[in-house]
């Protein structure tokens, strides 16, 4: 099973928990393509819609491509009063878009999906000259030492998945290596914006959002059940709640 389709079994869960993106990242999307009404947006693997409004607000006609068929129906519900807004349901890479039709192209936690070397040289075409190429991540991060609740975060995952790979927060370092690998495909006038914010979850809605992951989700069940239980309990026992702290990732580019 393509893992990608994993986000497709449960839309509402993943609606209601996976959190939306700071309303400054799409005022920083907008001002630079300059999208007006009369503009032709691409977003690629929509999911249940959380960077889709503010795109929609300016007027201007969306199209979103999404690989899963629950998720593409429910967009389509979602946003259904929105005349000028459609849904392909395809992978992007398979799915035919006229040359030089779109003013801006964007994705929302999903680009990495793609494959680079395809998808890149893809948008480059799909984009009008001097059109506008916007990706962009959350990165949550659970692991901060001096953070009790983020304590018990760690535990729980070496008892259940322990890893050889370091717990690293999302560094500008990062950002910079993405961003040259934008300009490296041929892209201009390559930006980078980051954002923070902490959220604090319940630990039953920090259940809730583990399960909008597709690792998660691709546990064996006993495994994934017991793993539940314990952080539920861990998490009580610092006040019932986690703190996560996200950084979100932004990058703006043209043809």
């Amino acid at each position: 099973m393509d893992t990608r389709l994993l986000f497709d079994e449960d839309v509402i869960n993943y609606d209601t928990y996976r959190p939306g993106y700071p309303r400054k990242l799409f005022d920083e999307i907008i001002n630079y393509s300059s999208l007006t009404s009369q503009s032709h947006a691409l977003e690629i693997g929509i999911g249940t819609g959380q960077a889709t409004l503010p795109i929609l607000e300016t007027g201007c006609d969306v199209t979103a491509v999404e690989l899963g068929e629950n998720l593409a129906e429910y967009v389509r519900e979602k946003y259904g009063t929105y005349g000028r807004f459609r849904v392909i349901t395809q992978d992007f890479i398979d799915t035919p878009i006229q040359n030089k039709s779109m003013d801006l192209v964007y994705s929302a936690t999903a680009f990495h999906w793609l494959p680079p070397e395809i998808a890149y040289l893809k948008v480059k075409d799909i984009l009008v000259k001097g059109g506008t190429l916007a990706l962009f991540w959350n990165h949550p991060f659970p692991n901060r030492f001096e953070d009790e609740t983020n304590v018990i975060n760690h535990r729980v995952y070496e008892k259940y998945r322990s890893s050889n790979r370091p717990v690293v927060e999302f560094s500008e370092s990062e950002g910079t290596k993405r961003a040259d690998m934008i300009a490296g495909y041929g892209f201009k006038d390559v930006e980078v914006r980051i954002f923070h914010r902490k959220r604090v979850l319940t630990a039953e809605d920090y259940i809730g959002l583990l399960n909008t992951y597709s690792d998660h989700r691709a546990l064996p069940e006993p495994v994934r059940k017991a793993f539940e239980v314990d952080m539920v309990e861990g998490l009580y026992s610092v006040g019932g709640k986690i703190n996560i702290y996200d950084t979100i990732d932004l990058y703006l580019a043209r043809t």
